[in-house]
Order: structure tokens, then C-alpha cells, then sequence
């Protein structure tokens, strides 16, 4: 797993400094522990995405149909899409 370990190093050592960048007290951070976690990819399906034919200058659009209740369906859209745009877009 590769970290940019200065910054590791730095919110490890110094965790109250990252609380004091978001406005909150630096006492704030005893209430938490700093790691560096890695996630594992899943496998994801859109289930469908409108790719225009020619030039950038149109939108993609993704598709996720549901027949019944997701209480996951946001965050796992948000996912797929955030993935496709890492793996397609530059």
C-alpha cells in the first residue's frame, strides 16, 4: 500500500492539525484514530451509460433502474460512477 507518507507521518504524529484546518478544536482528534486504510475494488455494473458519439462537449448520462427498495443505491451509484469517470475520463 503506498501512502504519501509525509503528510501519513504529519496527521499521525499531529492529528489535532487536521481538526484545526476544518474549523473544529484539536482536542477533537482524541476521539479518533488516524489510519491509512485500503479498499478493495469490487466488481461494479452501470447499468447502462449514454456515451456521446463524437467531441466532449456533451454529457455522459448514467442509468440505474430499480424495481424495489436500495437503501444502498446512492452510495453504491456514486461508486460506479466515480470509477467509470477515474478508468474513462482524462
Amino acid at each position: 500500500m503506498q501512502t504519501d507518507s509525509i503528510f501519513y507521518r504529519l496527521f499521525k504524529e499531529y492529528a489535532g492539525i487536521f481538526f484545526e484546518l476544518i474549523g473544529d478544536a484539536s482536542t477533537t482528534a482524541s476521539a479518533y484514530n488516524f489510519k491509512s486504510i485500503e479498499v478493495k475494488q469490487t466488481a461494479f455494473r452501470i447499468d447502462g451509460v449514454f456515451i456521446p458519439k463524437r467531441g466532449k462537449d456533451k454529457p455522459v448520462y448514467f442509468i440505474e433502474v430499480q424495481f424495489q427498495t436500495d437503501k444502498g443505491i446512492y452510495s453504491r451509484l456514486i461508486s460506479e460512477v466515480s470509477l467509470y469517470l477515474r478508468q474513462n475520463i482524462q
